[in-house]
């Protein structure tokens, strides 16, 4: 077995900081400047790109990188602030759908300049000189190889 060279040691070090790190400070940007955390954003963006603003609750944790129960509670705080509605599944009578509603939308697109320019700060701005389209590429690979 080939042992890691410098190079790769040094990411395969990094990598575990990055992924506590830039979450954690994105979501500090998001709460301060927007009263908005992270996951908020993220539940909301993934209804906005849904079709019809709409997805099974659970197909909403797996888009979050949530459990059931952590989304639900989720869930309950962007219904109570308006921004999401729950109704049951045309399909499934026993499953939920989430649904974004216009105020959930108005919402998001005023923090998108918050999390764009926190994304950038935290993460993008350090990229210069990288093939940011292959890095894209081999992060999917590596998610997608489990």
């Amino acid at each position: 077995m080939r042992p890691l060279s410098p190079d790769e040691d040094a990411l395969v070090r990094a990598l575990p900081r990055l992924m506590y790190a830039l979450p954690r400070a994105i979501d500090a940007d998001m709460v301060r400047e927007q009263r908005l955390p992270l996951i908020e954003w993220t539940a909301l963006m993934r209804l906005s790109e849904a079709p019809q603003g709409r997805m099974r609750m659970g197909e909403l944790a797996l888009a979050c990188e949530l459990s059931l129960s952590g989304l639900t509670r989720i869930a309950t705080v962007l219904q109570k602030q308006g921004l999401i509605e729950r109704v049951r599944s045309d399909d499934d009578a026993r499953g939920w759908n989430a649904v974004i509603t216009d105020a959930g939308l108005a919402r998001l697109e005023r923090a998108w300049p918050s999390n764009l320019a926190s994304l950038r700060r935290h993460l993008l701005d350090h990229l210069d000189g990288i093939d940011v389209a292959g890095l894209a590429r081999a992060i999917q690979n590596v998610a997608q190889s489990d």
